[in-house]
Parts: structure tokens; C-alpha cells; sequence
């Protein structure tokens, strides 16, 4: 399994509606082969700060099988004009976990 992660910047006077449109295209990247689960998190400190995990199952399905499906342009329209500066994505694979 992969992870992506990516910070979110989002505009402050947009953050509200941006959560309602996050929801809204969270149908697209839940449709595409590969995906097995995301979620949003809102920073405490800084107000206009999110953290984007999505796991995939490889690398691929987010860089190519994503991407480059008409889903990403529509998770892309609905979305990325909220950001401020652009987030960096980076992917990550365990290591090491320890659950309770």
C-alpha cells in the first residue's frame, strides 16, 4: 500500500466552501482502480491548513490510473483553484506501524 499526502493550503476566505466541494469530489478519486480510502484533516494552528491522505494500493493507480482519467479533471475543476500556493504531493510506504 501507498500513501500520498499532500498539505493543503486553501485560500481563507474560501476554507468553508472548500470543504463542501472536497466532499462533493470525493466521488471522483474514490472511483478509480487501485483507491482503498482517503481523508481530510484541518490543522489546529493554522487555520487555513489541511493534510490530504489517500491510500492506493501502487503508485501507478494515483500517478497514472488518476491522473490521467477524467475523473482527475474533474476533481481538479471542482477543486484546485482553492489553493494557495499549489500543494506538493509525496508518497510514502510502512516501514514500521504500531497500533493499539
Amino acid at each position: 500500500m501507498i500513501l500520498e499526502a499532500a498539505f493543503l493550503f486553501v485560500k481563507p476566505e474560501l476554507a468553508h466552501q472548500f470543504e463542501a466541494d472536497f466532499a462533493k469530489a470525493s466521488q471522483y478519486i474514490s472511483s478509480i482502480e487501485g483507491y482503498l480510502g482517503h481523508r481530510l484533516e484541518k490543522c489546529l494552528e493554522v487555520e487555513n491548513k489541511y493534510l490530504l491522505l489517500v491510500d492506493w494500493n501502487t503508485l501507478e493507480d494515483h500517478t497514472v490510473g488518476f491522473r490521467t482519467s477524467e475523473a482527475y479533471l474533474e476533481w481538479k475543476n471542482i477543486l484546485h483553484h482553492y489553493y494557495e500556493p499549489f500543494p506538493i504531493v509525496e508518497h510514502f510506504e510502512n516501514v514500521f506501524e504500531n497500533k493499539k
